[in-house]
């Protein structure tokens, strides 16, 4: 049975999105059908849009999600019909070099889907991150779909799919963030304020939010900040000494991903003190200069986080829990609601700065 939904296509770079009739097929073994309940706008689906991430045009997008499962095909004995799930990026294939060492949260061989969701006149999509959820219906690889408790609204748990849980893994996960630590996230988007919100759950004492948007400041803030810096107005790295008794933060997140914000980074950490870089660079941007004499004296770690080096089937039922009960506050992360034909209005808005994230809600199973 082919399925005849409504989703968004990119369909050349650059141009702005149309929402289309999408064709998805009946699961095939190891895939499952997943009825879109929600899904965040995320800059990585700007991205693709734009064609930072590669040129398979059209594409899908949409990719942090949770919706209900409608189907599943042969073999399928992980997630069920009517299973609420958060849909991931990163499905662990437990057999490369990475799954061996037992470190699956870098698995080097993850699963998709391996049948084809097409246009209506037959052409392939290209499923954003290999899920493609800006859509009614969705089909992904059933380890794509990480099953949780459906007491959580689908608005708030799609987040988990990307950018909260990329910012939550970089603080707790990657950076290692403990009681006592000192932390300082440069970008307080939604990426950087879930590595705030990830320091406070985890302890840290002092937590530095910098940013050149006083309304991102205020919203590091609300998140647990305890000291709000604009760059445009001081020296990032010396308000950082200043806060940390002369010495730099224990951790330094780099949630925006340029040059010059891991040079601050670099240079706002204490010695011995560890580095993440979670804000995804373009492929133009170098590495500052930085003498090599600075990197062997300082020592730490300088460490780059991919999807916040999560294990999905261990982390959002974990991170769903604490949110239900009262402890993860992310509800605070949705802007606004939206439906299908918001998502290039929601695109400018991310641009301008002026939301968290736009969600996009869709029909419940069925």
């Amino acid at each position: 049975m082919i399925h005849e939904v409504r989703g968004v296509v990119a369909r050349s770079k650059g141009a702005p999105v149309t929402v289309e009739t999408v064709l998805v097929p009946d699961p095939g073994p190891g895939e499952a059908l997943v009825a879109v309940q929600a899904c965040g706008v995320c800059r990585t689906d700007l991205h693709y849009r734009q064609g930072g991430i590669n040129d398979e045009f059209p594409v899908l997008l949409g990719h942090e999600a949770a919706g209900v499962v409608e189907g599943v095909g042969d073999g399928v004995d992980t997630v069920a019909p009517g299973d609420f799930v958060i849909l991931n990026w990163r499905a662990v294939c437990g057999r490369c070099r990475a799954c061996r060492r037992g470190k699956p949260w870098y698995c080097f061989d993850t699963h998709n889907a391996a049948q084809s969701m097409t246009l209506s006149d037959g052409t392939a999509l290209a499923p954003a991150l290999g899920i493609g959820a800006f859509v009614e219906k969705t089909l992904v690889h059933s380890g794509q779909c990480t099953k949780v408790s459906p007491a959580i609204a689908p608005e708030i748990a799609g987040l988990l799919g990307c950018g909260v849980m990329a910012g939550l893994g970089a603080a707790i996960n990657t950076g290692g963030i403990t009681r006592g630590d000192s932390v300082a996230v440069i970008g307080c988007g939604g990426v950087g304020n879930a590595a705030i919100a990830g320091a406070a759950l985890a302890g840290a004492t002092t937590i530095i939010g910098i940013d050149v948007d006083p309304g991102k400041l205020q919203w590091a803030t609300d998140f647990g900040a305890t000291h709000a810096v604009n760059a445009r107005e001081s020296d990032a790295v010396e308000a950082v000494r200043s806060y940390t008794g002369g010495f730099g933060a224990d951790v330094v997140i780099d949630a925006v991903g340029r040059p010059e914000t891991w040079r601050q980074a670099f240079f706002a950490r204490d010695f011995a003190g560890t580095v993440v870089l979670v804000g995804v660079p373009t492929p133009d941007l170098m590495v500052p200069e930085i003498p090599l004499l600075e990197i062997f004296g300082r020592g730490g770690s300088l460490k780059s986080s991919w999807y916040g080096d999560c294990l999905p089937e261990r982390d959002f039922p974990m991170l769903v829990d604490l949110h239900l009960q009262g402890r993860l506050p992310l509800e605070k992360f949705v802007s606004e609601t939206i439906t299908l034909d918001d998502v290039e209005a929601a695109f400018e808005k991310m641009e301008r700065g002026e939301v968290l994230r736009s969600v996009v809600l869709l029909c419940g199973p069925g």
